[in-house]
């Protein structure tokens, strides 16, 4: 194995984990387990990382950070809108077949037992962290060196980035925003010669570090959070009101952020965006986390101000919170540094002058993050240069913050080409970003597409046209994952390059479908190697398994195996029990959520599925269906959702190149073979991990071996 690779460890230790929930259904006609029940099946597993003492320190910091900030989102968006649909009543019933109320009463039972888990886990790692001399401090565990520093960095750089509120003097509930945290302090005096008052101060973690790195001793690094920093000078922001005791406890607003897009003509969708912005800053609180050890009756207080209910999702937490931070903690204290796996240059780019010479000989897929990303940003720079090419089209979702891939296009445009970008403004939350892109995009002449009415362009797709001997030819990709340089050191993904006319004419039609005011569907007819959502992508799965059930049926081998983020499509899902029930062999490599039971006495085969949490997110969509021995294989933008397959614009395409394939089989299977950082997704939702005899094998380091051992010849 190469020396970058990360070491397999000998022996992974079995987290015991709690069942999330009692079995339930969301439907009377396919039993399938509640999406927010498996969602939080799914962030109990990213939990588990945390508290698997193999896990290296950082990383089981970074897995908290990753669980808060999961948290997070699922209560801004999933949470926010149970809570609309159980205001709505009988109707929402109906629609779920299930009581809202009920599931979110479920979901407060399961978070506040992961929230007690997570509390465990912190208080271990902060033992470990002082095994390796990083001590975490308070603003009471300063020495006098420590205390100076402290003073300064807040008269320097704090001081101005905060504006105390005195609530109880403001007619009106100051706004709570839904991303930061709060110190909620209580003034008092200790003869009680005056009147104990409430405070409010917004801290500043968007402008400034939330770690601070203390002098510290040979050999140690202390460490104190901005909060602390804030705590510790309390006496000197409040010295003008005469009080001399303070107490704080950090508290955090979680609010509704789902936008409500309507489908009024006459409204720009700009403004829709805008407006819908507006709207999510002043949206519902969906959960209030506090510190449990917080003034009981400053928490009453808060409450009444903010309009809370016990039935609001009232979280107690420990001292800190916003754990989504850690994310970023201080790499540096640590000595013993992790050695990662690095990304490497694909074999036949290597030295090559040229990539689109290199895709014109050959189909290539690209694997992140295994596989440099630099490869897509060379392929738009060479296009952007080269005289002979004419046009450039391209789908972006979500971008990086400063995007090289944005850059190229804008000095593609410099260089005289003609430029579009289908820019899906509703990508959420980058829906910000992307209208500033659009305006920076719009600056530069390039010609900014919005997409389809009602729906969102998830499908990653590109072509070039250059000019050749006065024939055009045609370069371009289809990947599963984002045009985003960062996450794709980061997130496992599949670009496939290619030439391919059948391919790059599917393509065409897809922009054209895009581009044609009326969204014309019969454009679409015609795709012969892409499968488009919503125009065939469903029917065509469902009819990709019943061929499956059919062959099972006569005897012949059938098998399916399908890798994607998330499984909650009932239609499709329903078709598996089919398949199962049939004697299909059917194998699921399944991230996030998985509503499908796998396991019922009826069925001549159970579903087997597996999901791998470890260093990189398993973000890439691969569909493989025996076929009789001619195995057809996709990769997609989609999940199995409906909103993917219903209400989004999405692309699968057909694998026909046979190296391709068969790579694309050999990754799949060495997932399925994995028996480190896999769980076992069972119909109680348990994650047990896998365990089977023979050699410990780690899904993304054998694969990062495979890929950076191949030969292209």
């Amino acid at each position: 194995m190469d020396s970058n690779a990360a070491p397999v460890p000998v022996k992974e230790k079995k987290i015991p984990v709690k069942k999330v929930t009692k079995l339930k259904t969301v439907s009377k006609k396919i039993k399938t387990i509640v999406r927010d029940i498996s969602w939080l099946s799914f962030n109990a597993r990213v939990l588990q990382e945390a508290a698997d003492t193999n896990v290296p320190l950082l990383e089981r910091i970074r897995f908290l950070g990753i669980f808060s900030n999961n948290l997070d989102e699922f209560f801004r968006v999933r949470v926010a809108t149970l809570k609309r649909m159980g205001a709505v009543g009988k109707t929402a019933k109906m629609h779920l077949e299930e009581n809202p109320d009920q599931i979110l009463e479920e979901i407060q039972r399961t978070v506040l037992s992961q929230q007690q888990e997570f509390n465990r886990i912190w208080k271990e790692i902060e033992e470990a962290l002082k095994n390796e001399k990083i001590f975490l401090h308070t603003e009471k565990q300063l020495n006098r060196e420590q205390q100076k520093y402290v003073q300064d960095y807040f008269s320097e750089e704090v001081r101005t980035n905060i504006i105390p509120l005195m609530i109880e003097s403001i007619p009106h509930m100051p706004y709570l925003r839904d991303k930061s945290i709060y110190l909620a302090v209580v003034l008092s005096k200790e003869d009680n010669s005056i009147r104990q008052k409430f405070a409010l101060i917004e801290i500043p973690a968007s402008v400034l570090p939330r770690f601070l790195i203390l002098p510290s001793k040979e050999g140690e690094h202390d460490i104190i959070l901005l909060e602390d920093v804030i705590r510790y000078n309390l006496p000197h922001i409040f010295s003008y009101f005469g009080y001399d005791k303070f107490s704080s406890y950090i508290i955090k607003v979680t609010r509704d952020a789902e936008l409500d897009i309507d489908n009024d003509i006459a409204t720009s969708l700009i403004h829709q965006i805008e407006k819908g912005l507006k709207a999510r800053r002043k949206g519902k609180p969906v959960r209030f986390i506090y510190d449990q050890q917080i003034d009981p009756l400053l928490l009453e207080y808060l409450m009444r101000r903010l309009g809370l209910s016990k039935k609001d999702n009232l979280i107690p937490g420990g001292r800190i919170h916003n754990f989504k931070d850690f994310m970023d903690f201080p790499a540096k204290v640590f000595t013993r540094e992790r050695v990662h796996r690095k990304t490497f240059i694909h074999p036949l780019f290597q030295n090559a002058p040229s990539v689109m010479q290199v895709i014109a000989q050959s189909d290539v897929m690209l694997h992140f993050p295994y596989h440099s990303f630099d490869t897509i940003i060379d392929l738009l720079r060479e296009a952007a240069m080269d005289p002979n090419v004419t046009t450039i089209k391209i789908t972006a979702y979500r971008l990086a913050k400063n995007s090289k891939i944005i850059n190229a296009l804008i000095n593609a445009v410099r260089n005289g080409k003609q430029v579009s970008v289908v820019l899906e403004l509703r990508a959420r939350f980058d829906e910000e970003a992307n209208l500033k892109w659009k305006e920076r995009l719009e600056e530069e002449g390039v010609k900014v597409l919005y997409g389809v009415p009602g729906m969102k362009v998830h499908a990653k797709l590109c072509v070039i046209k250059k000019r050749i001997a006065n024939k055009t030819v045609q370069y371009g990709f289809v990947s599963t994952g984002n045009l985003n340089e960062k996450t794709a050191k980061l997130y496992g993904d599949h670009c496939l390059l290619t030439t391919n006319r059948n391919i790059m004419a599917d393509i065409n039609r897809i922009f054209s479908y895009l581009e044609n005011r009326s969204h014309d569907e019969k454009i679409l007819n015609a795709c012969k190697t892409l499968i488009v959502s919503p125009h065939n992508m469903r029917k065509f799965f469902v009819r990709m398994i019943e061929r499956e059930i059919r062959n099972a049926q006569r005897k012949k081998k059938a098998s399916i195996i399908l890798k994607m983020n998330s499984l909650s499509d009932e239609e499709l899902i329903s078709k598996l029990y089919d398949a199962a029930k049939a004697g299909v062999t059917v194998q699921l490599i399944i991230r996030g959520i998985c509503c499908a039971f796998t396991e019922n006495k009826k069925w001549k085969k159970n579903i087997e599925a597996i999901s791998i949490i470890d260093e990189y997110l398993e973000h890439a969509r691969v569909f493989i269906f025996h076929n009789n021995g001619h195995e057809r294989v996709f990769t997609a933008s989609s999940d199995w959702m409906v909103r993917n397959l219903d209400h989004r614009v999405e692309a699968a395409v057909s694998i026909e190149n046979p190296t391709i394939k068969k790579e694309l089989m050999e990754i799949l299977n060495i997932q399925l073979n994995g028996n480190v950082k896999v769980r076992v997704l069972d119909n109680e939702q348990q994650n047990a991990y896998k365990h089977t005899p023979g050699r410990k094998m780690r899904a993304q380091v054998e694969i990062f071996k495979y890929l950076h051992e191949k030969t292209y010849l």
